[in-house]
């Protein structure tokens, strides 16, 4: 089965978009370990699928690298969002998007025709230990310690339908000095977490300014991530460390982030399209 593809990046996460509106995707749990395998050459954080919605614009569907399926990133939903529109579903500018994590509204900023920037309302964070889900004995993960190899670090969890837990590093400290790899393999398997989380360590610069770095589950660091970046947000912002307005910095480039009044949080950034091909994909050889 002959699979046509997008890669796209979103200032973040770097996925592999499908169209399952006009194509018909067998077994995707299954092209989801083949397409998104790095060394494949395909290479991404995973592959996420546009599909028909009674209740939405469209669906989104996301799966990481190892087949399973997400609930939701922000990164995923803004590059989706444009590719529906570029490949003429809609003129419209603003959307609703259906995802497991629940229906987000994505606005798009359009000119001549193209459209340039992408603003996404990704919902209200989930603080209950259960919704992350953290082994932990207070209703909340918010604020503690956590030992990962050698180290401990101030640790929250939090999830916008995607679990993410955030460590802050010390006053001072140089984030691109960070072993990554060793550090977020240690709380990516910590046994606080019953399932692999997603680590985001955050430097906090100023009131309106956090720098990142993401560690992605089953798959290592990556450009960036926009959920990280938005759970970076209100953790620090409820730790009082900044305000409900910053630039995060990452590097895969910045997104603008708020966390408003009513406790929803936005993100805003452009996405652009890598490159297009497509992939043949023989089902039969892997459902032994």
């Amino acid at each position: 089965m002959k699979v046509l593809f997008t890669k796209m990046q979103a200032f973040g996460n770097d996925y592999v978009y499908i169209d399952a509106i006009s194509q018909n995707i067998e077994a995707p749990g299954i092209l989801a370990r083949r397409i998104s395998d790095r060394h494949f050459g395909v290479g991404s954080d995973g592959m996420v699928m546009l599909c028909p919605s009674q209740v939405c614009d469209f669906r989104m569907r996301i799966f990481n690298p190892d087949g399973s399926e997400a609930e939701m990133c922000g990164n995923a939903l803004r590059s989706a969002s444009k590719l529906f529109y570029c490949s003429g579903y809609t003129k419209k500018e603003l959307l609703t998007v259906e995802t497991l994590g629940g229906h987000q509204t994505v606005e798009l900023m359009v000119e001549e025709g193209q459209v340039v920037n992408i603003h996404a309302q990704i919902g209200k964070p989930e603080f209950r230990a259960e919704k992350i889900p953290v082994n932990t004995e207070g209703e909340i993960f918010l604020d503690q310690r956590l030992k990962a190899a050698d180290r401990e670090f101030r640790t929250s969890s939090i999830s916008f339908g995607n679990p993410h837990t955030v460590l802050l590093l010390d006053q001072g400290e140089d984030l691109e000095k960070l072993d990554l790899e060793k550090y977020g393999k240690s709380v990516e398997e910590h046994p606080c977490f019953p399932q692999r989380t997603n680590v985001t360590f955050a430097q906090i610069l100023d009131q309106g300014h956090i720098r990142i770095r993401e560690w992605e589950r089953n798959c290592g660091e990556t450009l960036g991530c926009g959920t990280g970046c938005c759970a970076a947000v209100v953790v620090a912002n409820r730790l009082g460390l900044c305000g409900r307005r910053v630039e995060v910095q990452q590097p895969g480039g910045p997104l603008a982030v708020e966390w408003d009044q009513e406790d929803v949080v936005h993100m805003t950034g452009p996405s652009q399209i890598v490159f297009r091909g497509e992939y043949y994909h023989d089902i039969e050889e892997f459902i032994e």
